[in-house]
């Protein structure tokens, strides 16, 4: 079942429809209705072999941005890393997870006084 985008030549907007018979599908627009739509070319994946993935990790452009200081920095960098690494990786809940913890704690000032020095001990 491939997903074929269009765009309208009337309003000029992109469109995707996920086609379950090519053979019989008459694509229209779905903001305004025109049937003057041109087919694109999708992107598609193209999957990394483990030595590309890695030449990627090593890249020191990979760094940029990163401000160790800022959690929400280094959640930023963390969940970049596991989307490099992919599959093994894990599963990635556990990654994003903890990305998104470090952001919200950014955001929010992050811990502070004794209520930060007990939630470190209690994880140790």
């Amino acid at each position: 079942m491939p997903i074929y985008e269009y765009l309208c030549r009337k309003c000029n907007r992109k469109m995707s429809y996920l086609v379950m018979t090519p053979a019989t599908f008459e694509p229209e627009c779905k903001f305004c209705r025109s049937a003057d739509v041109e087919q694109l070319f999708s992107r598609f994946a193209s999957p990394k072999s483990e030595e590309a993935r890695m030449e990627a990790l090593a890249d020191p452009s990979t760094f940029s941005g990163l401000d160790e200081n800022d959690p929400g920095s280094v959640a930023r960098w963390v969940k970049k890393m596991g989307s490099e690494l992919g599959d093994d990786f894990g599963d990635g809940q556990d990654l994003e997870q903890m990305a998104d913890e470090a952001a919200r704690e950014a955001a929010a000032g992050g811990l502070g006084g004794a209520e930060g020095a007990g939630a470190a001990s209690d994880d140790l």
